[in-house]
């Protein structure tokens, strides 16, 4: 994708949206230009069948808004989620999202908003994800949907849906890397200080409470696993950095980072992957190395179960 705002991302909101993923999205894909990368990554518009449309529980009302042609002429279509999923979208809005697939717009539903999709008739036959608490219901209304229940977003080329509301973060992220490749995503991470990757998925999330008090134990030896990523790190490197045994490391990872100190590894890994292969001067073994996977072979392999690509896919998608 070229450096700019030439793509165009449409962000509807209908009757009692949640602000939370109306806010993820403009976050990630709204703002005028973006310090931390010296460009504007996408132009971003707002769009409602109303000229006022009030937020989910009232809590405030979306006016000067645009209008649902907007939808029209959008590269990218973010669907309105629907906290009541049982409430009928509007037919105007489903004959929008239609024409929008039709002339290959890229439609993105968060959260809820794979119902939306669902009821449009755009996700038959697709895979998608969708909030765990409501796959129930969901294959019931929908069973020709392929619903994957355990994962935090589904990529089926241009029909991408998320999980629950955090979701959106992680689903958002993904579309930046899918279009700017790594290290942009990881610029747009550390802004809003959210990991650029999380790997697993939904049951991680939801079967703890959040602690009261976060720990913060985890920062050095985070910082020191990613200074040394070229080297053999093992957990009980990990755990000898942290000062504790490895099976107290490792319900460390997992409260906090919702996964295992080895998968954790893998993904910096491949993410630094991504960012050599970006940057571009070394051959596809030495960066294996360099990023701690071994041989271009496992390289290739960790490549395709975590993005779905080979590496020389993704040098030809993201290098000039």
């Amino acid at each position: 994708m070229p450096q700019g705002s030439s793509h165009r991302v449409v962000l509807v909101v209908d009757d009692q949206s949640n602000p939370f993923e109306v806010g993820c999205a403009c976050e990630i894909f709204g703002g005028p230009l973006r310090p931390e990368v010296g460009f504007q990554l996408y132009d971003l518009r707002l769009a409602a069948p109303r000229t006022s449309t009030p937020m989910r529980d009232g809590l405030f009302a979306m006016t000067a808004v645009g209008r649902l042609d907007e939808i029209d002429r959008a590269d990218t279509v973010i669907v309105p989620n629907r906290p009541y999923v049982e409430t009928a979208s509007r037919p105007v809005l489903l004959a929008a999202l239609r024409r929008a697939h039709a002339r290959g717009a890229r439609l993105v539903g968060l959260c809820t908003g794979a119902f939306t999709l669902a009821e449009a008739g755009l996700l038959d036959g697709r895979r998608a994800a969708v909030h765990w608490d409501l796959a129930t219901e969901f294959r019931q209304r929908y069973p020709r949907v392929k619903l994957e229940p355990d994962v935090l977003f589904v990529d089926d080329g241009e029909l991408l849906t998320s999980a629950g509301s955090a979701a959106a973060l992680d689903l958002g992220l993904h579309i930046v890397r899918r279009d700017h490749g790594a290290e942009i995503a990881n610029h747009v991470s550390r802004r809003l200080v959210f990991a650029a990757y999380r790997a697993g998925g939904q049951r991680q999330f939801v079967e703890r409470p959040v602690p009261e008090v976060a720990d913060r134990s985890l920062g050095a030896v985070i910082t020191w696993a990613q200074q040394h990523l070229d080297e053999p790190i093992t957990v009980a490197d990990l755990a000898g950095q942290a000062g504790m045994s490895a099976g107290s490391l490792h319900r460390r990872f997992r409260a906090e980072l919702g996964t295992t100190p080895l998968a954790w590894l893998t993904v910096e890994r491949v993410t630094l992957a991504c960012r050599l292969i970006e940057q571009g001067g070394y051959g596809m073994d030495a960066i294996a190395r360099r990023a701690g996977l071994g041989t271009g072979a496992n390289m290739r392999a960790l490549f395709h179960r975590h993005l779905g690509v080979s590496p020389a896919d993704y040098r030809r998608r993201f290098t000039a």
